[in-house]
Parts: C-alpha cells; sequence; structure tokens
C-alpha cells in the first residue's frame, strides 16, 4: 500500500482518482486548493499526482515548490499536450504525465509502474566509470558529486548505465523506466535525456549518446 497526493480543482476528477488507486488498496488523499499545499507535510507520500490547469496555482509552480520539499515521483495530468507545455514541465521536476482524459488502467498502470520501482530491493550499488549508483539512495554520484536528478531522470540514467553499450529507442526507453506503452511520449525522454545531459556536463561527465535514427545508449 502507498501514500498518494491527488491536487486538482476539480472535485469530480479527484474523486475518480481516489475511486479508481483505493480499489489497489493505496492510500489516497486529496486536494482542491493548492493553496493548502505550502501546510502539507508532502514527506509522507509515495507519489504525487498534479493537475497542470488549475485557476489558484498552476501545475508547473506548484511542481517547483514540491520539488523543494520531497523527492518523490510527480506526475502530471494534463489536457495540454502541445510540445512545448510537456517539456516545460518536464523541466519544472515532474517525472511523468498523463494526458487527459484518462482511462482507468492507464492511471493504475503508470501510478503502480512508479511505485514498483521506489520499492525495488535493497541491493547496494552499480559502478560506471567516474560514475557510482547508490541503489537503495536512488542517487547518482559522479566523482562523489551527487547529481541532482529528479527520480525520471534517475531511472533513465540507471536502466542505461545497467545495460552500457546497448542502444535503445526513446519508446523501449519509456517502457523499460516507466513501465507503461511508450507510444506517443518521445517527449518525455527527449527531455529527460537533455536535462541530464545539461546536469552531467556540469561535472564533465557524457556517458549518454545519441545513435542517430535509433536512440540512446550509455557510454563509458
Amino acid at each position: 500500500m502507498a501514500n498518494i497526493l491527488a491536487v486538482d480543482d476539480e472535485q469530480d476528477i479527484l474523486k475518480m482518482i481516489q475511486r479508481i488507486l483505493s480499489r489497489d488498496g493505496h492510500n489516497v488523499d486529496i486536494i482542491s486548493n493548492p493553496e493548502i499545499i505550502s501546510s502539507t507535510n508532502l514527506e509522507c507520500y509515495d507519489i504525487i499526482i498534479l493537475d497542470v490547469m488549475m485557476p489558484q496555482t498552476d501545475g508547473f509552480t506548484l511542481c517547483q515548490q514540491v520539488r523543494r520539499r520531497t523527492g518523490c515521483p510527480v506526475v502530471f495530468l494534463t489536457a495540454k499536450s502541445d510540445e512545448e507545455s510537456l517539456v516545460y514541465g518536464l523541466g519544472m521536476g515532474a517525472d511523468d504525465y498523463i494526458l487527459k482524459p484518462f482511462g482507468t488502467n492507464e492511471l493504475r498502470a503508470r501510478v503502480n509502474a512508479h511505485l514498483r520501482r521506489e520499492n525495488r530491493g535493497n541491493f547496494t550499488k552499480i559502478s560506471s566509470g567516474k560514475a557510482e549508483f547508490n541503489i537503495t539512495a536512488k542517487q547518482l554520484l559522479v566523482d562523489g558529486s551527487p547529481v541532482p536528478l529528479t527520480k525520471g531522470e534517475y531511472y533513465i540514467c540507471e536502466f542505461l548505465a545497467r545495460n552500457r553499450g546497448q542502444v535503445f529507442s526513446k519508446e523501449q526507453i519509456y517502457e523499460k523506466v516507466f513501465g507503461f506503452d511508450g507510444t506517443g511520449n518521445d517527449n518525455t525522454i527527449t527531455t529527460h535525456i537533455k536535462n541530464i545531459r545539461m546536469k552531467l556536463e556540469h561535472l564533465d561527465f557524457s556517458p549518454v549518446k545519441t545513435v542517430w535514427g535509433i536512440g540512446y545508449k550509455w557510454e563509458i
């Protein structure tokens, strides 16, 4: 069972999310007024679901506030499917997004995939060149310095490093990392890879290579 927080200004959507995810045994808290987030203990939640378009505070701004207080997965709910909005949202620190309207099975699959990754066994670490992955803490260190990755970015790095030298398409990475059919989610992986590279280049480390026309690989 996981503790889940859903934030949306539409009560009907919140009730639906609560009903769907409660069937899997999760405890689902709902908030319709995003201003309440400032006084909410976010550290007790395993995953947070945020609507993008809300009247008081938009989900992008809220995500920035959430990211300063917790490292749990953040998933956006959005009716905005344009690339610019999705790229911007992932850049704010979100790990994934679900397009409205969404189906029961999609919501359950996405949420449970994120939770499964968070609850993997506690084997300790893997190393790749000057990079070290602390599996228990879900942290990447380069030359001993922690890299400020979001959960989505971390899991992409870990997946590619575990399969170093192998080339994966964006669709394959999405399916393997996020546990859901990658069709239509190219922007998610493209944006995460871009953000990963920017953060690693500050440490003079560039292991993620593009194989043109195919995808990406981890190369040390």
